[in-house]
């Protein structure tokens, strides 16, 4: 996979490139990781990559030019351009799934009151949004998706099937996870996790997973109800 990031702030991705799993698989060449200075395109001779929004809103708005240029330097017909925006689809396991699939992707970080609706409208495949609230920037949610998207590309992890027992891979949260000791405050790991029975195992870890999702998310909880009464 190929990422490429169009941003102001270029250094604040430098710690990607030996972060985790994201810094091994871009030594191992799975990941392609290309962070750029959306400034470099600008035909300012200041380089100014801002200007007044028309009809008086406050605030400054990232112009057409330098974002549009930036966009087709690293567009080819594999590409798939995303904005990282509050007014986007709301990224969850389903949405990283999908652009794991991708072979590359561009992510767009705005800044100051966001970008020039027409680069939305019409360069732009994909807005992206990582919560209902709004950020100064959007670096911090194109980190997010990096990390979220990346896991999920083949050979990332390693053992393939690791990420399909994450929380909200099937609907559910995951299920406990206990290691030594056995016995602690008087807080045991349950017993049948010694049993070395991997059906009862299994069962329990899905009984684990579906009580984890009702306490702590009676919303996917209700969705997971719903899909069973369709099968």
């Amino acid at each position: 996979m190929k990422i490429d990031i169009l941003t102001l702030f270029p250094k604040s991705f430098d710690f990607l490139y030996s972060y985790g799993v994201i810094g091994k698989a871009i030594e191992k060449n799975i990941l392609e990781l290309n962070i750029i200075d959306i400034r470099e395109f600008s035909k300012d001779k200041h380089k100014r990559v801002d200007d007044e929004v028309y009809g008086g809103s406050a605030g400054m708005l990232m112009t057409m030019q330098p974002l549009v240029d930036a966009i087709n330097h690293c567009k080819t017909d594999e590409s798939l351009v995303i904005f990282l925006s509050p007014q986007g689809k709301q990224l969850n396991q389903e949405v990283a799934i999908d652009l794991s699939n991708n072979k590359h992707l561009i992510l767009l970080c705005g800044h100051y009151e966001g970008i020039d609706s027409r680069v939305v409208n019409h360069f732009v495949d994909l807005e992206i949004s990582i919560g209902d609230y709004v950020l100064t920037g959007g670096e911090i949610p194109a980190m997010v998706l990096v990390d979220t998207v990346t896991r999920l590309v083949d050979d990332v992890l390693g053992n393939e099937d690791s990420y399909k027992t994450d929380s909200h891979y099937n609907i559910l949260l995951q299920h406990d996870h206990f290691t030594r000791p056995r016995e602690y405050l008087g807080y045991k790991v349950p017993e049948v996790l010694f049993s070395g029975n991997h059906k009862l195992i299994e069962e329990w870890q899905i009984n684990s997973s579906i009580e984890n999702t009702k306490k702590k998310r009676p919303d996917l909880y209700e969705k997971y109800i719903q899909s069973i009464r369709k099968e």
